[in-house]
């Protein structure tokens, strides 16, 4: 058995029974979807349909006219309705275009299948990846074929894909090791011959001892690919730790996975490339959590891309409580959300509701110099200091501290015993350098 770690990091209650044993079921599709022209890091798309249209199921409505960017399309079809700013769940109104589903389920023209995709060649590959808009699932939302596209003097030596599924209360990466373990395998030989490396790792913590067994039952006798069974700790996920501890390469600060010849990609999104190259599905749907303890009943969710978070809760029987807090994603690095009408996007990977007492907001006092912040932060970063010059609004100072190699993972606001929001201080200092 393949095992690895890193160093730092912490260990909060990480919560998963509420959800690991359920199984993927399909949502209901909307009524009506609400598809942000930004779902991705990069630059948005550009509307290539207008008012009034009539769209089919998987037609590209929104066109990635910059490099990094991705396509978005139409995950249900029907008559477009409105063209105009939505709420998002990153918290402010994105452009968005708005379906009015007409129930046919029809798809568009075009929809192409490759029986024998292993006979395709690797920029074959690629341009189907970049078409079907697919991007980083487990939350980040990278273009996936930006990844897949390093510069020549970057040569890649392997394909890690993150099982690990780090963050608490979140099982849909579980679900689908579980569920569709051969679809991830062969999404990762695609991203591995697009890469041009002969190399495949599968990262997973040991608390997912079926997903690991999973894992190595589809990959028995392939020497080109090894399963880790990673040490439970957070943020064992993030993509530095990740490289770290399985092929033990320390990505320079400042840099990407590519420097040390290495990409990274998320379980679903192997899911998202196979089914794009064997099928020709783009990306329309998703496996999504809702769990916590503020919701009537806990389920791994497959939802059609835009769909409103309200419908997830209805699904699910509704809150237990009258208050509480919604975040969409996990605990540690997730958005609370403001507005339930805010739709399912690409990277949406849970939707966690917890119930009063989890959700009342302490008050932070000033930094008592512990130092616990220094020895949990995984990037062996300055968290008191950042946190300090944060409060004081000396954003042009906190580079001097590496503000910007910092991933935002959370773990020095958890472990703080002053409460200090640290990383919320690090989000707004970044959004204020980037205005700037």
């Amino acid at each position: 058995m393949n095992t690895g770690t890193f160093e730092r990091g912490t260990h909060p209650p990480d919560n998963k029974a509420l959800s690991a044993a359920k199984s993927i079921t399909e949502a209901k599709v909307p009524s009506r979807v609400i598809i942000p022209l930004s779902q991705h890091i990069g630059a948005p798309c550009q509307a290539k349909v207008a008012v009034g249209d009539l769209v089919k199921k998987g037609q590209i409505i929104g066109s990635a006219d910059a490099f990094v960017s991705s396509p978005v399309h139409a995950t249900v079809s029907g008559k477009v309705v409105a063209i105009a700013p939505f709420p998002h769940t990153m918290g402010r109104d994105i452009p968005a275009i708005v379906i009015e589903n007409d129930g046919k389920e029809e798809w568009a023209e075009g929809i192409k299948e490759h029986s024998d995709w292993g006979s395709l060649d690797a920029a074959a590959l690629r341009d189907i990846v970049k078409t079907a808009g697919i991007v980083g699932m487990g939350g980040a939302t990278f273009p996936t074929h930006v990844k897949l596209s390093p510069p020549k003097e970057k040569k890649i030596d392997c394909v890690i894909i993150n099982g690990a599924e780090c963050e608490p209360y979140l099982t849909a990466d579980h679900r689908v090791m579980l569920e569709e373990p051969g679809a991830v395998v062969n999404g990762l030989k695609i991203l591995m011959k697009i890469a041009g490396v002969s190399k495949g790792y599968i990262g997973i913590e040991d608390n997912k001892p079926d997903a690991v067994a999973a894992m190595e039952a589809v990959t028995k006798g392939d020497s080109s690919i090894d399963v880790y069974s990673l040490k439970v700790k957070y943020p064992q996920g993030a993509e530095k730790m990740l490289i770290k501890a399985i092929v033990g390469k320390e990505v320079p600060a400042g840099g990407l996975p590519m420097d040390v010849g290495v990409i990274v990609q998320n379980v679903g999104t192997a899911v998202a490339v196979y089914e794009a190259v064997r099928y020709g599905r783009p990306l329309l749907e998703r496996v999504v959590s809702v769990t916590g303890r503020g919701i009537n009943e806990t389920k791994n969710l497959k939802v059609r891309i835009g769909t409103p978070l309200s419908q997830l809760v209805a699904e699910c029987g509704g809150f237990k409580f009258d208050t509480g807090k919604v975040i969409a994603g996990g605990p540690m690095m997730g958005m609370a959300q403001s507005n339930l009408d805010s739709p399912v996007i690409k990277g949406t990977s849970g939707l966690l509701v917890l119930d009063p007492e989890e959700s009342e907001i302490a008050v932070h006092g000033p930094c008592i110099r512990c130092g616990r912040c220094i020895d949990a932060c995984p990037m062996g970063l300055q968290p008191q200091m950042l946190s300090v010059l944060a409060e004081k609004g000396f954003y042009e100072e906190m580079k001097e501290y590496d503000l910007m190699n910092c991933f935002e993972c959370g773990t020095c606001a958890y472990v703080c015993p002053a409460k200090r929001p640290i990383v919320q201080w690090v989000k707004l200092a970044k959004m204020s350098l980037a205005r700037k």
